[in-house]
């Protein structure tokens, strides 16, 4: 741990929260010294207190440790480069259209793999009324299911959860052109376009 980063980050939140070195010693129960100390890199906040300082700046621990908040490259939410994130305990399902570090349930996520899988789908798309109605012939057990459906267009993007041994069916209101992403528990993902 560079004590000379992780001080000038501490400052940099600190200033951005518009605290001063006391006023940031008074919420944390400590020593302005000892923020003025951590700020001129001549030490670094104990193992103790770093979840407070993570908690008051809302920044990971991590980035506190690294001294360092990078920037992801701005893409403009380019819906083409969406990524799916997905718990693997509560199920909890995660979008993001850049670089992202997302965690859920205490652990770091992935984002899930587009690709083929061996299965087939077999997937169904008809216009009813205003609507696409969607069906598929994928499992629907507890063991192997889809776990979502999402439609992607260039500007948003629809989520429905689904559960094991729930119809493999599902409606979205008919926008542009996009694409169909399935999350299978076991497989990953699959695209699909829709005219």
């Amino acid at each position: 741990m560079d004590c000379s980063k992780v001080g000038n980050l501490i400052s940099e939140l600190r200033k951005e929260k518009n605290l001063t070195q006391k006023q940031l010693a008074d919420i944390m129960n400590i020593s302005d010294k000892t923020i003025s100390k951590w700020e001129r890199g001549l030490g670094c906040p104990d193992v103790s207190l770093l979840s407070e300082l993570s908690q008051i700046f809302n920044v990971h621990i991590e980035k506190i440790l690294l001294g360092d908040l990078e920037s992801n490259n701005a893409d403009g939410g380019n819906m083409k480069k969406i990524k799916f994130y997905m718990c693997n305990d509560c199920g909890n399902v995660i979008t993001a259209t850049g670089e992202a570090e997302v965690a859920c349930c205490g652990r770091k996520l992935t984002n899930l793999a587009v690709g083929q899988s061996d299965e087939e789908y077999d997937v169904n798309i008809e216009t009813v009324e205003t609507d696409y109605y969607i069906t598929f012939s994928h499992e629907m057990s507890k063991e192997h299911y889809i776990s979502f459906i999402a439609y992607v267009t260039y500007d948003r993007v629809m989520v429905v959860k689904l559960y094991p041994e729930q119809a493999g069916e599902v409606r979205f209101p008919m926008f542009n052109r996009g694409k169909l992403y399935l999350a299978c528990n076991q497989h990953g993902l699959k695209i699909n376009n829709i005219p």
